[in-house]
């Protein structure tokens, strides 16, 4: 089973690279074929299907086939762990500042 300190570096690897992060904003809108994600990009086929596994073995993608078609979706699970990350993180900074800022208002008070 994944856990937090496992699945979140492999999410953010995946995410670091700029076509995959184009592949994961295209996949918002919803599901899409290997063929729909790849049009944008100028690359060959097996190069884009390296970005797909990538994708794929982090967790934030999911794909199935039927017949000839290979259709992608997002894993939400994935999007999940970032969200949590950036949460937790952002109610750190959020206390911080705000610690900052009373102490600043102290200082200008003295």
């Amino acid at each position: 089973m994944a856990t937090f300190q496992t699945q979140l570096p492999a999410i953010f690897g995946a995410l670091a690279d700029p076509t995959r992060l184009a592949v994961v904003e295209q996949l918002v809108a919803g599901p899409a074929s290997v063929s729909e994600l790849a049009q944008p990009f100028h690359m060959a086929g097996p190069s884009f299907l390296k970005h797909l596994k990538v994708l794929e073995d982090a967790g934030v993608i999911a794909s199935e086939k039927r017949g000839r078609v290979r259709t992608v979706r997002l894993a939400p699970d994935a999007l999940a762990w970032v969200e949590i990350w950036v949460k937790r993180h952002r109610r750190l900074w959020e206390r911080r500042l705000d610690d900052l800022g009373t102490f600043l208002n102290e200082e200008n008070e003295k």
